[in-house]
């Protein structure tokens, strides 16, 4: 399955817009909505709250946090709020999870500051608990560096598939070991030099890990314009897509499907903004559409 998605702010002031572009997707028969996790900053929403009530409004979108801020939210925790969003939504909730990087903002909640290394540490214990943590069987036990738990129930609900955000060759290696789908850093896509540098990196992990590559899918976070004529030019002199016409869209992420074997794309506006009413409705009317019928 190809996903197709939006992301929408998490901005407080923003909050009426970002219902309702939530519910124009899910009539508009789109994938995902997506929202950021800061929960460093006063005037942004936290993220698991806006989801849960992104989900309640809505009847067939999944939701995804792109991507927990992991250093704030404990893994055993998150494996419960996770599990129960599932089991309200009859499983419409994807699981991301970020290795964390505003260190200073991180501090500032309280938590405290891990290094690198140690980050990229916590990042795969966290995945593995939590994956742990979900479809019932038996009690957990897990001594970890950083996360321990005992004799600690699964939840019955099956934990929801896992997609990170790494960027660093380390948390990249992570995500092959032990995730299930990848989303490029910097809304990097299929012809960057960061997909064309990392994405192996992925690949080989996940097959020293005994595990088959092509079960780690790759969504890319895409922002550019949609505009009513065709571009005479849809990508910047260093290869970065600026957007056009609906048919140069289609051609396009028919095109990353095919040929780069992209799983997924989220829609954002110029400069990485949340697409407005306009943007929502061309992209769920017109290009998904002509790209799911392009594929068959």
């Amino acid at each position: 399955m190809v996903h197709f998605g939006i992301g929408v702010s998490t901005a407080v002031s923003a909050t009426a817009d970002t219902l309702a572009r939530a519910v124009q997707a899910d009539r508009g028969g789109l994938d995902l909505v997506t929202v950021s996790d800061h929960p460093y900053h006063a005037d942004r929403l936290d993220a698991y709250a806006e989801i849960g009530v992104l989900l309640g409004r809505t009847e067939r979108v999944s939701g995804l946090v792109s991507v927990t801020n992991l250093p704030t939210r404990p893994a055993s925790m998150l494996a419960r709020t996770v599990t129960s969003l599932s089991a309200l939504t009859g499983g419409r909730i994807v699981l991301g999870m970020g290795v964390g990087g505003l260190w200073d903002d991180i501090a500032r909640l309280g938590f405290a500051k891990l290094t690198p290394g140690q980050a990229v540490r916590a990042f795969e214990e966290g995945i593995r608990l939590v994956k742990l943590l979900g479809g019932g069987g038996a009690p957990v036990t897990f001594d970890g560096e950083f996360y321990q738990v005992t004799d600690l129930e699964p939840a019955a609900e099956a934990m929801p598939p896992v997609w990170t955000g790494s960027v660093g060759p380390k948390s990249l290696a992570v995500t092959g070991r032990v995730a299930d789908g990848w989303m490029p850093g910097h809304a990097a896509d299929w012809l960057s030099e960061r997909y064309r540098t990392s994405r192996p990196l992925i690949d080989k992990a996940a097959v020293d890990a005994g595990r088959d590559p092509g079960e780690i899918a790759t969504v890319y976070n895409f922002p550019g314009r949609i505009t009513a004529e065709p571009l005479a030019r849809t990508r910047t002199g260093d290869g970065r897509w600026i957007g056009g016409s609906p048919a140069q869209w289609v051609e396009e992420l028919t095109g990353a499907v095919l040929e780069h074997d992209a799983a997924g794309f989220v829609l954002f506006g110029p400069g990485g903004s949340a697409p407005d009413e306009a943007a929502v409705a061309r992209w769920a009317e017109e290009i998904v559409p002509a790209v799911r019928e392009a594929l068959g």
